[in-house]
């Protein structure tokens, strides 16, 4: 018989509205288990969670942990993002791919992006996107400085794309993160970049550090732009956005000081994939905007 206690008891007039999230998770349940070719007193029992509990996450009325939801997700051999509605795990074809690159290496991932990139006409040209070069890396790090500087000596324009998502939203980054979240902060960051890669062929680009957040907008980026990391040490950063006159930091320095290292180890795997990287602590700054100047016209074939 199919299992619709939960349901129906979730029907009754005067029941509590169920959350659609809890429904889309009961029904994954449901359909992965069928999958599987098991009852549901079956995965109860290789869960070690009971029927009725069981029954009730089907049903869409069971609000479980997230250990219960990791022991159902092993009884029904899936993973955890899975059962909760992972994209990758959405058809059939998604699974297969992801059973492909599951367990590949850094290296090889990245051949397969890139050639996933050209059959989808979304690789980039690399003679077209070679012109604009996009400075990545955290606040702090010279993007600003050193890309002027490197824009003036290429004679190209330079796009400071912070301030190019003040002018689409009409107020300052820090009142559209407060006002508007950061959900809309990200749509004018993509919004902004698009704009900036049909308008210029020939262009340096100083890019917010948490860019790289943004699989969409990050992916749009190396698609179309020679990518460079500006890397800093921590004690830098924090010093050079002291000097640019944000005091905040000033009030917790530990803590900010903490703060700033868990975000820059969080985000140097994705400023890693650009495709060179320049320590700006190594050296003073015009030593450090000469080695940046050779390695771009070299990059560029600029005499």
């Amino acid at each position: 018989m199919p299992d619709t206690g939960a349901a129906s008891r979730a029907a009754r007039p005067g029941a509590p509205p169920r959350h659609p999230f809890l429904v889309a998770l009961g029904e994954r349940v449901r359909a992965l288990r069928a999958r599987r070719g098991l009852t549901r007193k079956a995965v109860a029992l290789a869960s070690e969670v009971s029927e009725r509990h069981l029954a009730n996450l089907e049903g869409g009325v069971g609000n479980a942990s997230v250990l219960v939801l990791l022991q159902v997700a092993r009884a029904l051999q899936c993973s955890l993002a899975e059962l909760l509605g992972d994209i990758t795990a959405s058809s059939p074809e998604w699974l297969l791919i992801r059973e492909l690159l599951e367990h590949r290496d850094e290296a090889t991932l990245k051949r397969v992006r890139a050639t996933i990139g050209e059959m989808l006409g979304t690789g980039g040209d690399n003679a077209a996107r070679s012109a604009r070069v996009a400075l990545i890396g955290l606040r702090g790090a010279g993007k600003t400085t050193l890309g002027r500087m490197l824009a003036e000596d290429l004679g190209f324009a330079f796009v400071e794309l912070s301030r190019e998502i003040e002018q689409f939203a009409g107020c300052s980054v820090a009142e559209i993160q407060s006002l508007y979240g950061m959900n809309a902060y990200r749509r004018y960051e993509r919004r902004a970049l698009e704009e900036t890669v049909q308008l210029y062929t020939e262009a340096v680009i100083a890019t917010p550090g948490g860019l790289v957040s943004e699989p969409a907008t990050f992916n749009l980026l190396l698609a179309h732009c020679t990518t460079i990391w500006l890397k800093a040490s921590p004690q830098d950063h924090m010093q050079r956005v002291i000097a640019q006159g944000d005091m905040r930091p000033m009030a917790a320095s530990a803590e900010a000081m903490a703060d700033l290292r868990t975000i820059l180890a969080g985000r140097e795997p994705f400023y890693a994939k650009a495709e060179f990287a320049l320590d700006t602590s190594a050296q003073a700054l015009q030593p450090t905007f000469l080695a940046l100047r050779s390695l771009v016209r070299e990059t560029l074939h600029i005499d």
